[in-house]
């Protein structure tokens, strides 16, 4: 009876305040996903041939920013958002992460001019930078087995200057060799986190789920993305490449099915992180058949950019978004809207070329269509997120 009459407590109004520069998450991925809705109109324009660029040629300007623009900033702001966790120490907040915001912005502006010498500095300064930010956190709490993060920010500094070097004519090495490095960097970083979250995702969101790790299946999977690496780094035979590949893509298809992605369905914060690493299978699947010379080297590239990048990016957005706001681990209509809209485009721009050629054009003005509408809407849904404090008033 007591319980009846019990008078409730009104709800407890949301901090107010600015809170963008907080933590990295905040201002990376909101830069990311505006940045990824317009760059990707404006290819576009540029892939019909309504706009060029007066640096970077189009389709080497369209990879650089993709790769160097959109998914290292989302990956620096996942960076210094997990390097506070994992080490207890401080990323840069405040004045030093809208520092590192700007010189990324300027990047982006500067790859648009002719000024090339002042876009290399910025693009490698952009990567490096954030390497010696996040490394000095984990140096001081000895955080030994993250400190490949900060190698890999490194090499995609250095990737980035590779392209501008070639494109000044300072040195002979193919532009999009630096590409293909920055893409296996990245490709890394996806297969180390993913193995690392998604089954921990799965088993923590899916009752009843069961995904485990194999530990020769991880040796194999990690081992033969690094000897990828290592085979595009020596410009090895196709045939090389395709055998390493093709061990690769094995690897991880046993490993995504270890993971049971099909307990996943009624989850859509789980299942879209699934869905999209079956595309890095798929991809090293391309990648071998295109080393044979079957199929075009767009459809691999495509289905680990569009595919596994951006469907990961995008479920790891919304989720790290929501848990470090104090937010429910739940994605709402909008998120899987999202996430629709981010994986329509990926089946879209690889699979319609590979499948009707002629209809190429029309496959990536939808694509690019559906993918600037994905990450628009999160740029829209996660406005407020992103800027106010923490529900819960902690910091971060």
């Amino acid at each position: 009876m007591s319980s009846f009459f019990q008078i409730e407590e009104p709800p407890r109004a949301a901090p107010r305040g600015f809170a963008l520069w907080q933590l990295g998450f905040r201002p990376f991925y909101l830069l990311a996903s505006a940045f990824a809705a317009v760059s990707i109109l404006l290819w576009g324009l540029q892939f019909t041939g309504h706009l060029a660029a007066p640096y970077l040629p189009g389709a080497l300007w369209h990879a650089h920013e993709m790769l160097f623009g959109f998914a290292l900033a989302v990956i620096v702001g996942f960076l210094f958002t997990a390097g506070r966790n994992w080490t207890g120490l401080p990323t840069p907040t405040g004045g030093k992460l809208a520092a590192l915001a700007v010189l990324w912005l300027l990047a982006r502006v500067l790859v648009l001019t002719p000024w090339g010498w002042l876009s290399a500095v910025a693009n490698t300064a952009f990567p490096l930078a954030a390497a010696v930010a996040l490394g000095i956190p984990f140096v001081k709490a000895g955080n030994r087995r993250n400190y490949f993060f900060v190698g890999v920010l490194t090499l995609l500094g250095l990737g980035s200057l590779a392209v501008h070097l070639n494109q000044l004519g300072v040195v002979a090495l193919p532009a999009w060799a630096g590409i293909q490095l920055g893409l296996d960097a990245v490709l890394f970083v996806l297969c180390v986190m993913g193995g690392r979250v998604i089954p921990m995702f799965t088993i923590n969101g899916v009752p009843g789920a069961a995904s485990r790790r194999h530990p020769r299946v991880e040796q194999v999977a990690l081992g033969s993305v690094l000897a990828l690496f290592a085979a595009d780094a020596l410009q090895a035979p196709p045939l090389v490449l395709g055998a390493v590949a093709a061990v690769a893509a094995l690897a991880h298809l046993a490993r995504w099915v270890l993971w049971q992605p099909w307990v996943t369905l009624r989850t859509p914060l789980v299942w879209v992180l699934h869905l999209a690493y079956a595309w890095i299978p798929v991809h090293l699947a391309l990648r071998a058949l295109a080393a044979a010379g079957w199929v075009a080297p767009s459809a691999a590239i495509h289905s680990l950019t569009v595919g596994a990048i951006g469907g990961l990016v995008i479920g790891m957005m919304t989720r790290t978004a929501r848990g470090h706001t104090a937010r429910p681990l739940r994605a709402d209509r909008r998120d899987v809207a999202c996430y629709l809209l981010v994986a329509s485009a990926a089946f879209v721009r690889v699979l319609v070329p590979l499948a009707a050629p002629a209809f190429t054009m029309e496959a990536v003005l939808c694509a690019a269509t559906l993918w600037s509408a994905g990450f628009a809407l999160y740029f829209v849904s996660y406005w407020n997120v992103l800027t106010r404090p923490r529900l819960d008033g902690r910091p971060g």
